[in-house]
């Protein structure tokens, strides 16, 4: 007897019960949601199908589109930091572009912040809430994700 479902599982697939199902080889539909009201069925897919959603999905979606955004431009902006330093231009120089780049990109964190506080009010379940963006670490992934790059 199989301990695990996993188990169970692995027996079966080697025993051959999963060759003849129906459907094999063709993809899932996942367009129906089995736990939505069938009522509003009919509402959500015409909604779907003219490019609509919920407005917490498409604030998400505006929250970690801006978030990448803000992630791309201080690492452009550390890369360039690390040519410049490379190519002995002036650290003060280079530097106050650094400072400014952090400056700004701290600036954009803090109106993300607040636009996360407010989505994740919206949201129907915690499970779906967003982390605040953390500043500290954010400029250390970009630092580090950036180096390690111009080392490769």
């Amino acid at each position: 007897m199989p301990r695990s479902a996993d188990e169970a599982i692995r027996k079966a697939i080697e025993e051959g019960k999963f060759d003849n199902l129906p459907g094999k080889g063709k993809p899932l539909k996942l367009d129906e949601d089995p736990f939505e009201d069938p009522e509003w069925r009919l509402a959500n897919k015409m909604l779907k199908d003219n490019g609509f959603t919920l407005p917490w999905i498409e604030a998400r979606r505006e929250i970690e589109l801006a978030l990448q955004g803000a992630r791309e431009t201080l690492g452009r902006s550390w890369a360039g930091r690390q040519s410049a330093l490379v190519q002995n231009q002036p650290f003060d120089f280079v530097d106050a572009e650094w400072r400014r780049s952090v400056e700004t990109f701290r600036e954009s964190v803090v109106g993300l912040n607040k636009r996360i506080r407010s989505y994740n009010l919206q949201t129907p379940s915690a499970h779906f809430q967003l982390p605040p963006v953390n500043v500290e670490k954010e400029i250390a992934d970009v630092k580090e994700l950036n180096t390690k790059d111009m080392r490769d």
